[in-house]
């Protein structure tokens, strides 16, 4: 008799290599063909709603790893909700208005200004809907499951007629209005700009201090003492009509040579260095307060340039004596209008001065830098000329710098209602707790927004104007666009006069002839997203308004968790979200941005066709996502590992389970042996951390405790002593049987823990998993935390009894290295050990030889009783020698009974009597 033959070794079908670029698109085919979304939906439609809200990537080019991250953390809160009590929709969008779609256009040849803005908005509508076609497909191929045949889009008819009313109601509430006022604007996008489309980056730019003469000084100066302003942007210098000191600073009169200057106080010495003044006097010195309303000349015209007092001066830098140019800042702006200054901007759409800058018009603005230095120079108002390197605003699209430029904008009121914006912030639960301080500084801070955009692929800004130039934006004037857009989209905008645009017999008292124009520009895209509380979640039956999460990259503090917080207050008076959950940014290996100019850039589409999408999932669930994590062959290899040591301990355990019926073959729980009940209350335990983790969003403890389990609890020892049982004994023995049961749990157990992170597997060790009814793991719940009876008590035992068995195992290690031994089946191990440790191993009753996977197990006494070749370690003395008798053929353990039943001399009587009664 061939003895092996009798071994029940593991049998199954399930492959030990994933495959997994090549097995992924056949299980996402498989899910296609069994609508597993729409099944899904279907069970759990009747439990409460989970709306986990998408923010929109943009519609232009391929995924990045920042996508995956970001939407592979979706599906994992999503697949858990809905195998946890709720029904959890997932209905992912697309932003596809702006200027990189108008950019990725004019790029490929398109002549915008040769077509008519019907024709260029149809063909901007094509390309963006072939980027979601292709953004899609990779979603999808990453297994992230959602309603992906009915995505919303913000270019879609519906969404659109919900922005306007969004637009409607913050115009009803006086929120919305057209003012002059200096913006972010980009030349090179010849548009103004949002603050969420402003990124910082180092230029170079000249540092100039100029000197402005006094010509009235209000028997506080002499005439001719000069204030110094201090510049990094001498193409403002035709825009400036006065210059701004601190009420409660103190200024100083400074004397070089036969000259006096003022500058405030505090920064004589460092203005004493940069000018290279010898021996300069301080002749008096004055509050700022004191010299309002003293009048300069300005450097380069006939006006006068007064001295006014702005609380936003400062003497971090520069002389304490600001350059104000209404047209061109903030802060000069503000103080301009307390003034009554004019708002000049002397630059153009494009960045060229104008004729309102004598001298310099037609220059880029950057090229005027220079020509208005040499002319200061020239007439003897400039003092110093270096170049400083600063972090500057850029535009985030075209990569190349902004300006600021008064021009006349539509603006949505932020202090009109910022309290209640506050208000709502505390509302909001933030993960991590940061973002909460993150969005109340930036909405506490921030200026009016700008919702204007000088551009024709968007939204246009709803507004019409009567003959008077008065702007007309009603109930009745937005609900009929609103209506219109419903049935025809936005193009009908661009298409019909205004005219045709309005309700039938509408009259205004400021158009008597009946003639009216519209609005040109269009809205800013991140009004379009921010809009998606209305568009989305009111105008979809399958979701509600407030969302429970929003889910987005720390990036969106000032993007659209701001844009969707601010239109949501406006319009409903709270948040649009419950919760905010934020991530960090991808980068590589090293902890740098990633760059095509680096050649560090690492793409999902490479590492799904490399490795699979299983892979990239895993790695997303080890990582410390919530600051920014780190990518590189060498981190998704050692992530893949960790897939690998998974993956082989679901087949050991499908292997081990050939032969097992759950319905037939389970043993209770209380029938169970200690050891393996020990191991049913440790997945019990990984049941409540998982649980925990997922439910905290705490998923690199999902990855650790898993692993752990699989690696320590299950490989290192159950499944490790387990083959002499599962091999050995006869199918229906006890022992064989209570193994299996804790197995097919633990098989169970893990298959649905695992499935929000790795749902291709999960499913494929779904189909082979004996017994089970559902067609997919999806179709299932989680696992629940069970309350077990001594549960505590047992765990201490065994747990005491692993310290104790890795110094058993250590002591084998050293013997095999030492040639005592071979394998650990021909050691005997005595053991030398305290009452305490004595008292365990009496306790737990069970066969230490199998435990520690030895032939022959015995206690010695008491520690001080060991030999002096005993190896001491931390629990005990063990002595290690080879076991006596022979090697069964059948199960390999060393014993002097081998030979005893004469039918099989070569057996041990175990296995003897297993053949015999078995395979007679």
């Amino acid at each position: 008799m061939e003895y092996k033959e009798t071994l029940l070794m593991p049998k199954t079908d399930f492959p030990m290599r994933g495959n997994l670029p090549k097995k992924e698109p056949e299980m996402q085919a498989r899910w296609q063909e069994l609508d597993i979304y729409k099944k899904v939906q279907e069970r759990t439609k009747d439990r409460p709603l989970y709306v986990l809200h998408d923010g929109p990537p943009y519609a232009n080019g391929n995924l990045h790893m920042g996508h995956a991250l970001n939407k592979i953390l979706k599906d994992f809160i999503v697949r858990y909700k809905s195998m946890s009590g709720y029904c959890a929709p997932y209905v992912p969008g697309w932003d596809t208005h702006g200027l990189p779609i108008e950019q990725a256009l004019t790029n490929k040849g398109v002549k915008r200004k040769e077509m008519s803005l019907k024709e260029f908005r149809e063909l901007c509508a094509k390309y963006a809907l072939e980027q979601i076609d292709n953004q899609r497909t990779e979603f999808k191929r990453l297994g992230v499951r959602g309603d992906w045949e009915n995505p919303y889009i913000t270019l879609k008819p519906e969404y659109e007629a919900q922005q306007i009313l969004v637009f409607g109601e913050m115009a009803k509430k006086g929120y919305i209005y057209k003012g002059k006022k200096p913006v972010y604007w980009s030349p090179s996008s010849e548009s103004a700009l949002a603050e969420a489309e402003i990124e910082y980056k180092d230029k170079r730019s000249p540092s100039i201090y100029v000197s402005f003469e006094v010509t009235d000084g209000k028997n506080i100066l002499e005439t001719g003492t000069k204030f110094i302003i201090w510049t990094t942007t001498p193409w403002t210098i035709p825009a400036n009509l006065a210059v701004a000191v601190h009420p409660d600073l103190d200024y100083a009169v400074v004397k070089v040579a036969d000259q006096n200057y003022v500058i405030a106080e505090a920064l004589l010495e460092s203005v004493q260095t940069t000018l290279e003044w010898d021996n300069a006097e301080v002749l008096q010195t004055f509050k700022g307060s004191q010299l309002e309303n003293i009048t300069t000349k300005h450097p380069l015209y006939d006006r006068e340039s007064p001295i006014i007092l702005g609380e936003h001066v400062t003497i971090e830098s520069g002389t304490g004596c600001v350059h104000t140019a209404p047209g061109h800042g903030e802060d000069d702006f503000y103080v301009g209008q307390k003034y009554g200054l004019d708002v000049l901007c002397p630059v153009d759409d494009r960045g060229c001065m104008t004729a309102e800058a004598p001298g310099f018009e037609g220059l880029f603005y950057d090229k005027a830098n220079k020509a208005i230095t040499e002319k200061l120079n020239e007439v003897g108002a400039l003092l110093h000329l270096s170049f400083i390197t600063h972090s500057y605003p850029h535009d985030w699209r075209t990569k190349k710098p902004i300006i600021f430029r008064a021009t006349s904008q539509w603006f949505a009121s932020i202090k009109d209602f910022r309290e209640e914006l506050l208000e709502a912030v505390k509302n909001v639960q933030w993960v991590p707790k940061w973002g909460e301080t993150r969005l109340f500084n930036m909405i506490r801070d921030r200026g009016d927004w700008c919702i204007s955009r000088q551009r024709v692929w968007g939204v246009p800004i709803p507004v019409f104007y009567a003959e008077n130039g008065e702007s007309i934006m009603t109930d009745e004037t937005i609900n009929y666009i609103a209506k219109l857009f419903r049935e025809h989209g936005s193009n009908i905008w661009f298409e019909k006069e205004a005219g045709e645009l309005l309700p039938e017999g509408f009259e205004h008292p400021g158009s008597p002839n009946g003639q009216f124009t519209k609005e040109t520009d269009i809205m800013d895209v991140w009004f379009d997203s921010g809009s998606s509380h209305q568009g989305v979640l009111e105008e979809r039956s399958d979701l509600q308004r407030p969302a429970d999460l929003y889910l987005e990259g720390s990036d969106q503090y000032r993007g659209w968790f701001n844009s969707s917080l601010t239109t949501a207050v406006a319009v409903i008076g709270q948040a649009p979200y419950k919760s905010v959950l934020s991530h960090g940014f991808v980068n590589d290996g090293e902890g740098r941005k990633m760059s095509k100019s680096i050649g560090n850039v690492i793409v999902p589409s490479k590492l799904m066709n490399q490795y699979g999408a299983e892979i990239v999932r895993l790695w997303v669930a080890s990582v410390d996502y919530q600051a920014d994590v780190r990518i590189s062959d060498p981190i998704i290899k050692q992530v893949s590992e960790v897939y690998r040591k998974i993956r082989n301990t679901f087949r050991f355990l499908l292997g081990n389970l050939a032969d097992f019926n759950p319905d037939t073959d389970t043993i209770p729980y209380e029938k169970l042996r200690e050891v393996d009940q020990f191991l049913v209350v440790r997945l019990n335990n990984l049941t409540q951390k998982v649980r925990d983790a997922y439910e905290n969003f705490e998923y690199m403890n999902i990855y650790h405790e898993v692993n752990n389990f699989c690696t320590l609890d299950l490989s290192s020892f159950y499944l490790d002593f387990a083959k002499d049982i599962l091999y050995i004994e006869a199918k229906d023995h006890y022992e064989r049987r209570a193994m299996q049961t804790v197995m097919y749990e633990s098989l169970v157990t893990l298959v649905k823990l695992l499935s929000p992170i790795l749902p291709h597997t999960a499913d494929e060790v779904w189909s082979f998993v004996p017994g089970v009814q559902e067609e997919s793991v999806q179709l299932t719940d989680m696992p629940e935390f069970k309350e077990i009876e001594h549960s505590e008590q047992i765990e201490a035992r065994w747990s005491e009894f692993l310290k104790l068995r890795d110094d058993v195992l250590k002591a084998l290690e050293e013997a095999r290295n030492q040639k005592v031994i071979g394998k650990s089946l021909t050691a005997k191990v005595t053991l030398y050990v305290n009452e305490e440790t004595k008292a365990l191993l009496e306790q737990l009753h069970d066969n230490m030889k199998q435990l520690f996977i030895v032939s022959d197990f015995a206690i010695g006494g008491g520690i001080e009783e060991a030999p002096e070749a005993a190896l001491k370690l931390e629990h005990g003395a063990i002595v290690v020698e080879k076991a006596e008798g022979e090697t069964c053929e059948r199960c390999w353990v060393v014993t002097p009974d081998v030979g005893q039943d004469k039918d099989h001399p070569t057996l041990c009587p175990r296995c003897a009597k297993v053949v015999k009664e078995n395979y007679a």
